[in-house]
């Protein structure tokens, strides 16, 4: 690991990128970060209640993360909501068929991964609606004028671009194999799986994601559409 750092601070200076500090106190900062993680998942996982507190921790900073990045901070309920309407499908699906065994490494491990996931689809859903609502505002008061109601004149500026949100795991799930091989592969790998097993496993992981993200950036579209996740600097503007 030291090597490592030290050729990642090299190239920085080489190129005169500035970023020397920032990459060794990011990499002190993931070794503290984990060995806390570790220790505390040693003893969540030992109990079903242990592993659904933990995965409550990391759904709340993956909340309190995702509404700081799209600036939505005060509409977290509903921003909680659409995170869970990808979550909770995914999960009943894969645990309820069996497809994984239900305890509690499984549910911090599948958890993680599709809130992790779910996280990142809102904002990136977020970040692209909220910025065509503000550099298409003459379309939307067009919209009114001409007698749309509010939800179907946002929806005729943002539809065009929520789809875009799903891009990044639709082309990871369409190439897996072919262009890189996913963490849950090599984790499975690494854990001593066979290659089939480890197939089998990142298979699940990128559908479910897939599935996931595609329930959550719809609840998140709707409700934008219907004003209740809306950044303060655009509520003037749309009339919420």
């Amino acid at each position: 690991m030291v090597l490592l750092v030290a050729l990642g601070v090299a190239a920085s200076l080489a190129g005169r990128m500035g970023l020397a500090r920032q990459q060794v106190v990011a990499a002190v900062r993931a070794v503290l970060q984990l060995a806390v993680v570790s220790l505390v998942l040693a003893a969540a996982v030992q109990t079903l209640w242990g592993a659904f507190a933990f995965w409550a921790l990391m759904f709340g900073v993956a909340l309190w993360t995702t509404t700081g990045r799209v600036s939505v901070r005060d509409c977290w309920p509903w921003t909680a909501v659409a995170l869970l309407a990808g979550l909770v499908p995914v999960l009943l699906i894969v645990f309820g068929t069996g497809a994984s065994p239900f305890n509690g490494i499984t549910l911090i491990a599948l958890g993680g991964i599709v809130t992790g996931n779910m996280m990142t689809a809102h904002t990136l859903a977020g970040r692209r609606v909220f910025g065509e609502l503000r550099e298409s505002q003459g379309e939307y008061e067009a919209a009114l004028a001409l007698g749309l109601l509010r939800r179907d004149a946002i929806g005729l500026v943002i539809d065009r671009v929520v789809p875009e949100a799903l891009i990044p795991n639709l082309d990871q799930t369409r190439t897996v194999g072919l262009v890189t091989l996913p963490g849950a592969f090599i984790g499975v790998l690494l854990g001593g799986g066979s290659p089939l097993q480890a197939g089998a496993a990142q298979v699940l992981v990128l559908v479910a994601i897939m599935a996931g993200q595609a329930c959550t950036v719809a609840a998140m579209a709707e409700f934008v559409r219907r004003g209740l996740i809306v950044p303060a600097d655009l509520r003037p503007k749309l009339h919420v």
